[in-house]
């Protein structure tokens, strides 16, 4: 276009709104509502700028004043949405460190929320009118659940067994097999938390075989404090392997007046073979072996929130609640709420897999996991019809460190062709991200945690 039409517009052109005009525009009230004055001002400032620097000066007239607040408007939704979403878990990982392992339960949930809009009895006796605990709303659950004498919590598992090791082991050294010297995700290692704890580390045996007798010659009279047994997360030793029972680890920490701490990892309240699923041990199991100290995360499987339980004799547990550490790790009332409703549902067995989700999407069977995936997987074909689509037998894993080498039958729906990396993007970039895994060159969408309630709204977004 030759530069005198150009400047021609111009000269015609209407002018780009004030912000003033901008403010008192009807279309503009809903924003001002929703975002406040401060954020909608300078949302539209930012639209004026970058019309400006594109050499827009208002051509459009009355649209171009609909488009500036329109344009505004996405900006203000853009910068007010949640950094934390719910997603689709379609990786295969039903407990997911990274999405946030166990999903709660509707009404421990509702619990969590109600806590938090509320003042509460946290640390309130109703009985008696005086200062409470705030870790007997649930103490006494997990005792009954557990078999244990006494019970306490934490934030997570990791500090469970930090405080448990600084209460009992500070300045002096606690044994642990070298087998047992784990690492799990964000380089978390036990070795640096046993440091942390003020204890010091001492290993015995070797990485694939350690006997009763390495524990047993390493005990020092005066210097060793505790024997500790940690839960094989997101890794087995095969073939040349020995180690210890708990049995045995008990006797020879109790002939040497020590205690045995045993870090159950993922933790189950209940034995998880009635449901068909590996066995893993339980804290009442680990208790009657002859532990003193059992610790477990409540939030992997045993379905509740993020939590480390500490269960065990009374005057280990008596002794780490004294511990002043134990404010610094201590539970919120939103999380306590969760925790005691999630151990109310363990006190009904029977309804167990019905009511907790973690345990429900576990042994979900893999006929209803199958209809769900050729369900979603015709729906995506059509949409897609040039895409290489098919539902596929898969195998999912349970997650978080628990039963690292058992995998659950599941179906998945599979996708080939170029691109699957701009696919992944796409689908993360839904309204409710849709988070799966690429492999053997297929982006594949298991589909063992997609029930039939999230269904529609799966199918929604891809339409």
């Amino acid at each position: 276009m030759p530069a005198y039409d150009a400047a021609a517009m111009v000269q015609h052109a209407s002018p780009l709104p004030s912000i003033d005009a901008l403010l008192r525009a009807p279309r503009t009230e809903p924003l001002l509502i929703r975002f406040g004055r401060t954020a909608v001002t300078a949302a539209l400032r930012e639209v004026l700028s970058a019309r400006r620097a594109a050499g827009d000066f208002g051509v459009l007239g009355d649209a171009t004043f609909a488009a500036i607040v329109d344009q505004a408007a996405g900006r203000l939704a853009a910068q007010s949405a949640m950094s934390q979403r719910p997603v689709f878990n379609m990786t295969g990982t039903v407990l997911h460190t990274n999405l946030g392992r166990s999903t709660l339960p509707p009404e421990a949930a509702e619990a969590a929320a109600e806590a938090l809009r509320n003042a509460t009895s946290l640390e309130f006796d109703l009985a008696t009118g005086r200062r409470g605990e705030r870790d007997d709303h649930v103490s006494s659950l997990l005792c009954e659940l557990s078999g244990a004498e006494a019970a306490t919590v934490v934030n997570n598992n990791a500090a469970a067994v930090m405080l448990a090791l600084n209460t009992l082991a500070l300045g002096k050294q606690v044994l642990v097999s070298r087998g047992e010297l784990i690492e799990i995700g964000g380089s978390f290692r036990v070795p640096d938390i046993i440091g942390r704890s003020g204890a010091a580390l001492r290993e015995v045996g070797t990485t694939n075989r350690t006997h009763a007798r390495d524990y047993a010659d390493a005990i020092i009279p005066e210097t060793t404090a505790a024997v500790l047994r940690v839960h094989q997360a997101n890794y087995a030793i095969v073939g040349f392997t020995a180690m210890v029972s708990t049995e045995t680890l008990g006797r020879i920490a109790h002939q040497a007046g020590i205690p045995l701490i045993e870090d159950l990892g993922s933790g189950s309240l209940v034995d998880l073979e009635r449901w068909g699923l590996p066995h893993e041990a339980t804290p009442r199991q680990s208790l009657h072996a002859g532990a003193d100290i059992v610790t477990f995360s409540g939030d992997k499987l045993m379905g509740g929130p993020q939590a480390g339980l500490i269960v065990g004799n009374k005057i280990a547990i008596t002794a780490i609640n004294r511990n002043p550490l134990k404010r610094a790790l201590r539970l919120d009332k939103a999380r306590l709420a969760a925790l005691e409703t999630v151990l109310r549902i363990y006190a009904d067995p029977d309804r167990l897999a019905e009511r907790l989700p973690a345990l429900r999407l576990l042994t979900r069977p893999q006929a209803d996991i199958q209809a769900t995936a050729e369900r979603i997987g015709s729906v995506m074909a059509q949409h897609w019809p040039d895409r290489d689509i098919a539902t596929v037998a898969c195998r999912s894993q349970i997650g978080s460190g628990a039963l690292p080498v058992d995998l659950l039958p599941s179906f998945a729906v599979t996708i080939g062709g170029a691109g699957l990396e701009n696919l992944a993007k796409l689908l993360r970039a839904l309204p409710r991200p849709v988070i799966g895994r690429i492999a053997r060159r297929r982006l594949i969408l298991d589909c063992r945690c997609l029930e039939a309630s999230d269904e529609a709204g799966f199918i929604a977004q891809l339409t």
